[in-house]
């Protein structure tokens, strides 16, 4: 660990406890507020035991600190160092300290933005945390905006979204968690206006008045004059890709503080914390989970996640750099969808598990929206659950195919079969009149390729719901398949879409996909507030998505002496076990997706006369 003081005009140094100290005999009740606010302020360890009923760890205590001394602060931690429970209390501190103020807090979801509202109620919650409970206000919790009074302060929670019903909002002090995922746009033309509006525009000008006219006088200097409060920004985050702006923003902040002007009053601090997960006490960390993540993670994502570094690029088969080259931006373009528009048309890819093991496989299920203007598709809905039983999975399926127009179905032989006869059996199925048939036909066969596509086209018929192919994963297509998804990705022809942000788009879809019937991860099923499970269902296909391009990062190629090759994860991640375990299940089904998305594309755009007819005519 290392500390770099960087060219910033220097704090003015306080040991409070010496000055306290020297303070003799009596003084007023209005001289003991001041020096035991500046005693509070200062010793935050004294502070968060006294007023929360909190023992901090020295380095909460210190970033907290450098949160309130600074204007930009960057916290580039490892995780599980506390990111959250650190920012909830800077928030408490800064509206105690700083009475009338507003402080702003978002994050890439809602419900992540939340948990800091959480950590400040479970504080309030702890009897030792009596006096501060006295200095709440109002709480409101609600599926657009939360807020807590503390004093004459006030923490506001608000949903990103597009950026514009963050527009109008202003605040002194914002605090943005996982700012990785934050979208820059958003970030620079939304976020950061925000904190354009001081506290006291009055009194500052009349201060800056009396002081020139002191100044003219010759009662005091330039140099002299009063240095006022900038507003403040806390950007809290794990690591990143140098690609990514996060890295930008971290580079720019390094170059503010080395590159400063020690001699100017008056501009903005800027601070960067980057902790690895070893700067942490060793109560804090579970050593075996720091193990068994080595263990869950690859190397760069280890190295990103705990370790806190900037990796440049993924080593798999599938560089990250291509797949984020083939992802739209957050709110641009295709984003992810819960329901499909009648002249829109898609693909289902599904790669099934039947384990009901919360340590299995997941089940994965991938929905390509088709682009026939270019043969290219975006992934605009992801699903991955592990251990959930059949029925659920059913009823997941269900909801596809009566809210998007799927043309065409592709599933790994080995379960799929299996999944679809099941579904076909079930009730809700029946009772929606849904049968979904398998087209038979040898496509494997380079010679004989544009005979199988007629073929195919032959055999579908949407009408009746023969429109499924179980896909045999021979050694063969297993390297042909990767290669066109290397390709693809090369080539712009397969892309991931991105977070809905314009969250009013989904008003109203609740009842109409039936979304209290559908588990999307374990646990979401017990939620009874519709409106919240719609946003967190809304949240869930993005991270499914994002856990994609992860998975496809992580797969390595490796080939036997025979010359065939495998796609699977490194060795260290495969013998990994437990619900956490790493997997490549939503990397299989894409890779199917992909694959079945240029059979259809091929088959389509056959030429007319190259169409078998099915019907031969005859005399009676």
């Amino acid at each position: 660990m290392s500390w770099e003081e960087g060219n910033q005009p220097k704090l003015i140094k306080e040991d409070i406890h010496e000055e306290l100290s020297k303070i003799e005999g009596f003084i007023s009740e209005e001289e003991a507020a001041y020096q035991l606010t500046r005693f509070l302020r200062e010793d935050l360890y004294f502070t968060a035991e006294f007023f929360l009923g909190l023992k901090l760890y020295p380095f909460q205590a210190m970033a907290i600190k450098g949160m309130m001394k600074s204007d930009y602060f960057l916290a580039v931690w490892g995780r599980g160092m506390s990111k959250t429970m650190t920012a909830a209390v800077y928030c408490i501190f800064e509206a105690l300290f700083n009475p009338g103020i507003n402080i702003g807090v978002v994050s890439k979801t809602y419900r992540q933005a939340k948990m800091i509202l959480q950590k400040i109620q479970e504080i309030i919650g702890n009897p030792q945390a009596a006096v501060f409970e006295s200095c709440i206000g109002k709480i409101r919790e609600g599926n657009d905006v939360c807020y807590i009074e503390i004093g004459k302060s006030k923490v506001v929670i608000l949903p990103t979204g597009d950026g514009e019903k963050l527009r109008g909002w202003r605040f002194q002090r914002m605090v943005i968690d996982e700012f990785l995922l934050l979208p820059e746009k958003i970030f620079t033309e939304v976020l950061m206006p925000m904190l354009a509006v001081v506290t006291n525009p009055t009194e500052r000008d009349e201060v800056d008045e009396i002081e020139s006219r002191l100044i003219s006088e010759g009662a005091m200097t330039e140099d002299e004059r009063t240095v006022w409060p900038n507003n403040k920004v806390i950007l809290l985050s794990s690591a990143s890709y140098t690609f990514d702006y996060l890295y930008k923003v971290y580079k720019q902040y390094e170059k503010n503080i080395f590159e400063a002007d020690p001699k100017k009053k008056g501009k903005a601090r800027n601070a960067i914390m980057h902790f690895c997960h070893t700067c942490a006490p060793e109560r804090l960390y579970d050593k075996n989970n720091v193990e068994q993540a080595k263990n869950t993670l690859s190397f760069a994502q280890f190295q990103r996640e705990y370790e806190a570094v900037f990796t440049s690029d993924s080593g798999s088969y599938f560089k990250i750099s291509k797949m984020n080259e083939c992802s739209y931006e957050d709110g641009k373009g295709e984003v992810v969808k819960v329901i499909g528009s009648p002249n829109e048309s898609f693909i289902i890819s599904i790669d099934p598990s039947w384990s009901e093991s919360d340590s299995s496989d997941d089940f994965a299920i991938h929905l390509i929206k088709l682009h026939p203007e270019n043969n290219t598709g975006t992934v605009v809905h992801s699903y991955a659950v592990p251990g959930l039983n059949m029925k659920k999975h059913i009823v997941y399926l269900h909801y596809l195919l009566t809210n998007f127009n799927i043309v065409a179905m592709v599933a790994d032989f080995m379960g799929g079969v299996q999944f679809i006869s099941a579904a076909n059996e079930s009730e809700i199925f029946k009772q929606s009149k849904l049968n979904i048939k398998s087209i038979d036909i040898d496509i494997d066969n380079p010679e004989e390729y544009q005979q199988s596509l007629r073929e195919y086209m032959n055999q579908y018929d949407k009408t009746s719901g023969k429109i499924c192919f179980f896909r045999k994963p021979s050694s063969t297509w297993i390297r042909a398949a990767n290669e066109l998804l290397q390709s693809n990705f090369d080539h712009k022809r397969i892309w991931f879409a991105g977070r809905a942000l314009n969250i009013d788009a989904f008003n109203g879809l609740e009842d109409k996909i039936k979304i209290k019937d559908l588990t999307f991860f374990r646990g979401s099923e017990n939620e009874n507030n519709l409106r919240a499970k719609m946003l967190d269902f809304i949240d869930n296909l993005h991270d499914n998505i994002l856990a994609t391009k992860e998975q496809c990062a992580s797969i390595e190629v490796t080939t036997n002496p025979q010359g065939s090759q495998s796609f699977d994860l490194p060795p260290n991640l495969k013998r990994q076990t437990g619900p956490a375990k790493a997997r490549k299940d939503s990397y299989s089904a894409l890779v199917l997706g992909n694959w079945m998305m240029k059979v259809w594309f091929d088959a389509t755009n056959q030429p007319k006369d190259n169409m078998e007819a099915t019907f031969t005519p005859f005399f009676a």
